[in-house]
C-alpha cells in the first residue's frame, strides 16, 4: 500500500505542477494580447458637390494626422447604388481606438494640431465641405472574424 500512496502523490504533484504551469502561462498569454478595441464609424454628408474636396482632405492630410494622434485607420466608403455608381455625398469610415477616452483625447489634440488647422481652413477655401457628421462607437461581438 505505501507504493500506492508514493505513486499517488508523485501523480498529485506532477498534476499540480501542470496546473500551476499552465495557467501561469495563460496568464502571461494573456498580458501579452492586445487590449481590445473600440471602434468608431463615422459618416461625414458633405455639402452638394463637395465631396471630392473631402475625399483630397483625407487623401492628402486627414490620414496621416489621425494616426499621429493616435487613431487607427481602418476602412473608408463611399455609398453605392445598384449600378456601382456613387449614390450619395458621403464618406464612410472606421478608425480604431484604445478606448472612447482615448478617441476624445486624439480628437482633442487632433483639431488643435496646427498642420489640421491649416489644411482645413485651405480645403474650405471654396466652402464649407461637411454638413452632418454622426458617429457611432462599435464593440466587436465575441463571434466576430476580426476578434
Amino acid at each position: 500500500m505505501p507504493s500506492i500512496r508514493r505513486w499517488s502523490v508523485v501523480v498529485g504533484a506532477v498534476l499540480v505542477g501542470l496546473i500551476v504551469g499552465w495557467t501561469s502561462a495563460s496568464l502571461r498569454a494573456d498580458a501579452d494580447k492586445p487590449a481590445a478595441l473600440v471602434y468608431e464609424l463615422r459618416t461625414y454628408t458633405t455639402e452638394e458637390g463637395r465631396l471630392p474636396a473631402l475625399h483630397a482632405r483625407f487623401k492628402d492630410h486627414t490620414i496621416k494626422l489621425f494616426e499621429k494622434h493616435g487613431m487607427k485607420n481602418v476602412l473608408y466608403f463611399t455609398a453605392i447604388d445598384a449600378d456601382g455608381k456613387s449614390a450619395d455625398n458621403k464618406l464612410i469610415y472606421l478608425l480604431a481606438h484604445k478606448s472612447q477616452a482615448a478617441a476624445k483625447a486624439s480628437f482633442d489634440a487632433f483639431r488643435q494640431d496646427p498642420e489640421w488647422i491649416v489644411a482645413r481652413d485651405a480645403s474650405e477655401k471654396d466652402g464649407k465641405i461637411v454638413a452632418k457628421l454622426e458617429s457611432q462607437f462599435l464593440n466587436l461581438t465575441e463571434y466576430s472574424p476580426g476578434k
